[in-house]
């Protein structure tokens, strides 16, 4: 049975989280135009973007943006006795993490945690804390599933996580931050959503959301004789999917995804960066020197499954239950300067 609302509940109050990110910026700005949206708190650890100029200086108020860092308990605690927060009597909660990754091999750490995991942690404690919330809507990662050798792999909700004590740092924080809020999916008091997505493709060609894809010089890098199929998603198809699960009664994990699924090959070429396929030795002595000249490093774990395989997601019970449908297919457009634009046209 469909869980889809059939009315937006009117006058939801937002607070969002690492809304200066590429996607945080897009979804505050579709969020500012939703009518059934009546007041947005976005919250960063970087200065507002420009583009939400014209919202802030709007005589409306209905965008405020706060500078914190979500992985810092006081300033997390400061925030959320503010007299801000009060007054904005929030609903909701739209979770964005952090995009990316820095100069380091692993993730930085914020009181002995991967700054990911502390950030749910803190995120999640506050939620529970602020009597007002009823909706938590979160995004995670599809890499967090546990591959088998092929790309063959076609994961549900319910297909098994990588928790092996030999998974990559990368991947290990985005499973600690889903366990993290899997916990509280039967909460009755707060209502828990959880979309988990593939490799988030932004406009140009950026990708977020998949470490596994980080670049060595312009290149992207694999384990030679594999050629991992990479799902995709579009970051518009991300922000549709984040309101129609605040729109909506349903509560869990949902798969989202979109149209293409192609080699990480293919998809090299599509973003001008080819991928380059290396023995394990050389990956390993790449990384290192990567991390030595302070650019993006590989992934740690020069063995790690996402090198060598790939993965489809069943999208089935967003489907039915958040009524999500991919509504943009991603192609090659133009070349610039020696890299296609990828664009995201309406289906």
């Amino acid at each position: 049975m469909s869980l889809i609302r059939t009315e937006a509940a009117f006058g939801s109050r937002i607070v969002l989280t690492h809304a200066d990110s590429p996607i945080g910026r897009r979804l505050v700005k579709s969020l500012y135009h939703d009518p059934s949206v009546e007041r947005i708190v976005a919250l960063g650890p970087g200065p507002p973007p420009s583009v939400f100029d014209r919202f802030l200086s709007s005589d409306e108020r209905r965008l405020t943006y706060s500078r914190i860092d979500l992985a810092r308990h006081r300033s997390m605690a400061t925030f959320f006795n503010s007299s801000l927060l009060k007054e904005a009597r929030i609903d909701s909660m739209l979770y964005v993490p952090a995009h990316g990754w820095p100069t380091a091999s692993v993730p930085p750490l914020a009181g002995g945690l991967a700054s990911q995991t502390a950030e749910a942690r803190l995120v999640l404690k506050h939620a529970l804390e602020l009597r007002s919330l009823e909706n938590l809507i979160c995004l995670g990662s599809a890499l967090v599933y546990r591959l088998s050798p092929g790309n063959s792999n076609l994961f549900t909700e319910s297909s098994e996580l990588d928790l092996a004590p030999d998974t990559s740092p990368e991947i290990r924080c985005w499973v600690n931050a889903d366990m993290i809020f899997q916990g509280e999916f039967q909460n009755p008091g707060l209502r828990v959503v959880l979309l988990r997505l593939p490799s988030v493709v932004g406009t140009g060609g950026k990708v977020y959301f998949n470490p596994m894809l980080a670049g060595i010089l312009k290149s992207r890098i694999r384990s030679m004789g594999f050629d991992p199929i990479c799902a995709l998603v579009s970051d518009k198809d991300v922000v549709r999917a984040m309101q129609l699960a605040l729109h909506s009664t349903a509560r869990g994990v949902f798969n989202i995804a979109g149209f293409e699924t192609v080699p990480l090959s293919v998809f090299g070429r599509w973003i001008g960066e080819p991928s380059v396929p290396l023995p394990r030795a050389l990956i390993s002595l790449a990384s290192r020197m990567s991390s030595f000249v302070g650019r993006a490093p590989a992934p740690t774990s020069t063995s790690s499954p996402h090198l060598h395989y790939g993965f489809t997601l069943d999208t089935q019970r967003a489907r039915l239950e958040l009524g999500f449908e991919p509504g943009y297919r991603i192609a090659p457009g133009p070349m610039v300067d020696g890299r296609f634009q990828l664009e995201a046209a309406p289906v």
